[in-house]
């Protein structure tokens, strides 16, 4: 199983003056991980959903994760 979201632990120096973050992550789009899009993708059921996720396609959706909330889903 893929996820979209990517974790690492950087390097902390004993001499940074500000607090440090000790796990860092950023996100990957789904299209990188479909190699083309297929026909007959599944669509959203409404143009009203589709404009509030900002596609078409529910496969290709991705969320921004809230940083402050430590959850990999946006709200």
């Amino acid at each position: 199983m893929f996820t979209q979201y990517k974790y690492w632990e950087p390097y902390i120096s004993p001499y940074d003056p500000c607090k440090p973050i000790k796990v860092k992550s950023y996100a990957t789009p789904p299209q990188l991980y479909m190699g083309f899009q297929p026909y007959g993708l599944k669509q959203f059921s409404t143009p009203k959903e589709a404009l509030c996720h900002g596609t078409l396609w529910p496969q290709l959706y991705s969320p921004y994760p809230n940083p402050h909330k430590g959850g990999e889903q946006g709200e």
